[in-house]
């Protein structure tokens, strides 16, 4: 089976008509259409540690939910002449593997594919809150708008099986403690910047009563200045933030599964990109 194949059956699988070119970042990073494919990576992110194990496991293409190149549209004309580009376009080459990008066909899809790992990932899908499309500030007129009711627990409790969960053995949060949760929101990856809309996870707090929101991207000014002035208020507030590949990944891991309806005869395994942050901890002087 070509590139084009795998590329045709992956975005028929979703159940949408191929978005045009133009319209989507949903292209051919590396290789040619043409490549043969034998093994398939999934991937959050197509990093150089990734494309090295995925050359090290026999993978001829990888898919991958973000940017290669550094930003959002995969631009490489700032970078012709710059070193980290390069090299890493020579190591690309060296491997022959073709890189595509999956992202706007699985964020649009019937369900979307990230919040699909999520819940396979978490056991939440049986949480997920009955959908109220019409009122939803995050999606109007989509049926899921990212919100669970779960088995009532704290803000630490659910924090650390979060931790677990993810392997995050440091997770940053506002809000107290010890505080009752109950009703979450998920926002993964840039969701929680609001999708274009700075004041959408506010009005998403609001309008379906969200005790907490679990962050991808944040903006400080943003979500956490309204949280954190909501908690200061005496107000059962809180955000617990996974991070942009944490909140994500899940959606690539489970990749496989999903595409191994319609790819039944080529193995897809998950390459993690990984927690992106290392931590440093100092013993502040008194």
């Amino acid at each position: 089976m070509k590139v084009k194949d795998v590329i045709a059956k992956v975005i028929g699988g979703t159940g949408l008509a191929p978005l045009p070119l133009n319209r989507t970042c949903d292209q051919l990073i590396a290789g040619s259409m043409d490549q043969e494919v034998t093994r398939i990576g999934s991937t959050f992110m197509a990093t150089v540690d990734v494309i090295r194990r995925a050359a090290d496991t026999g993978v001829n293409m990888i898919i991958t939910h973000e940017p290669t190149w550094f930003t959002g549209g995969d631009e490489k004309d700032w970078a012709e002449d710059d070193p980290v580009f390069l090299a890493k376009k020579e190591l690309i080459e060296k491997t022959g593997i073709a890189i595509w990008r999956f992202h706007d066909h699985m964020h649009m899809c019937r369900e979307d594919g990230i919040y699909r790992g999520f819940d396979l990932e978490t056991g939440w899908r049986e949480y997920r809150m009955k959908p109220d499309p019409e009122n939803s500030p995050m999606m109007k007129g989509i049926g899921f708008d990212g919100c669970y009711r779960i088995p009532p627990t704290t803000l630490r409790g659910l924090a650390e099986f979060l931790q677990e969960t993810f392997h995050m053995p440091d997770m940053r949060y506002i809000g107290d403690p010890e505080m009752r949760v109950e009703r979450v929101g998920v926002l993964p990856g840039g969701g929680s910047l609001g999708l274009g809309v700075e004041y959408m996870p506010m009005q998403l707090m609001k309008h379906r009563e969200l005790d907490v929101i679990i962050c991808g991207d944040l903006t400080e000014w943003t979500l956490p200045a309204y949280v954190r002035d909501a908690s200061q208020l005496g107000m059962n507030k809180g955000i617990l933030v996974l991070g942009h590949e944490r909140s994500e990944e899940p959606g690539m891991k489970f990749l496989g599964d999903w595409a191994s309806f319609f790819l039944p005869e080529i193995p897809v395994v998950f390459l993690d990109a990984e927690e992106p942050f290392g931590t440093f901890h100092h013993q502040i002087k008194e």
